[in-house]
Formats: C-alpha cells, structure tokens, sequence
C-alpha cells in the first residue's frame, strides 16, 4: 500500500493510460499481471495501486520506488520492454512522469 509523504527521498511515478472500454479490462489484466509478476520483485520496488476512471478510458498508476534509478533500470529491462510493447497495443497513449511529493493533506 503506497504511503503518501513528502518527508522522503523515495520516487513518485504517476502513469496515465487513455484506453477505450473494449480493451479497458484487458489492459488492467495484463498490468496486474506485470505488477505481480515482475515489476514487484524489482530493486527499489515500494509499492503500486491502480486506477480505472467509471467510463473505462483512463487508467491511472500510482507507484513508489527507493531511487529513480530503480524505476529506470526496470522500465528498461527486457523484460519491460516487452510487456510495454504488448501494453502499448491496447491502449491509444501511457505516460509515466516522475514526481515529487511536496505537500499532503489528511
């Protein structure tokens, strides 16, 4: 479960992903299935949670790692190019963006 703070040095991804409600259910499936399976198990690897918006055209991915370098290094393995490409087949755009956390409320 991500704990949102900004008294860390951790890194925050925000991943967006503009699906369509066909291939919605299908594009969640296969990034649980990454989640599970590989990302999880990654160096630095925090923690996720996934967001589907009630039209079925949007997910949203909320991760957390040690470093940036972590997050990098597993978005640019083999085995994440890969999945990324099957991904990138059911889904019309996904962008990660790396942030930091600078104020939090409640």
């Amino acid at each position: 479960m991500p704990h949102i703070t900004s008294q860390t040095s951790h890194q925050t991804v925000l991943t967006t992903f503009e699906a369509t409600p066909g291939t919605c259910q299908d594009l969640l499936d296969l990034l649980e299935e990454a989640y599970r399976d590989y990302i999880s198990k990654q160096p630095g690897f925090i923690a996720a949670g996934l967001h589907v918006n009630d039209a079925q055209t949007r997910i949203a991915n909320y991760s957390q790692w040690r470093a940036r370098e972590d997050f990098q290094a597993m978005l640019r393995s083999e085995e994440m190019r890969a999945r990324n490409r099957r991904i990138n087949e059911l889904c019309k755009s996904f962008e990660p963006v790396m942030y930091d956390v600078v104020a939090t409320f409640g």
